[in-house]
């Protein structure tokens, strides 16, 4: 399936998230298995977007709205496209969006798409 994202989103493998975190791959998995990172499969490659990272640790707040919008009936894919989508809401991206301290206001624009 290919789905268009913004351009200036850059895609990470499991190896260049080790390498960006310092942990081995079990543990990206596992963090992408609690919903700490999100990331999808292209051309048979699991991919992250890096501005799911943070430094040296996944975007602190990254997690618990995952959780809201899955609860809230989205696949872990269509919540990654909305993160990472412009939304006019908020100007912006909503993963750039909590970047930038506006954790709040994102969660509660998640909330109203729930299903």
């Amino acid at each position: 399936m290919n789905v268009s994202t913004p351009s200036a989103v850059t895609w990470l493998s499991v190896p260049d998230v080790c390498e960006r975190l310092s942990l081995s791959p079990g543990k990206v998995h596992r963090l992408v298995e609690d919903r700490a990172l999100l990331g999808r499969k292209e051309d048979g490659v699991f991919r992250i977007p890096d501005v799911f990272l943070d430094g040296d640790a996944p975007v602190a707040d990254l997690k618990g709205t995952a959780l809201v919008l899955i609860d809230g009936g989205f696949s872990s894919e269509s919540a990654l496209e909305w993160l990472i989508e412009h939304d006019d809401a908020l100007g912006t991206s909503p993963i750039e969006a909590m970047r930038n301290g506006r954790k709040t206001e994102v969660r509660r624009l998640a909330q109203t798409l729930a299903l």
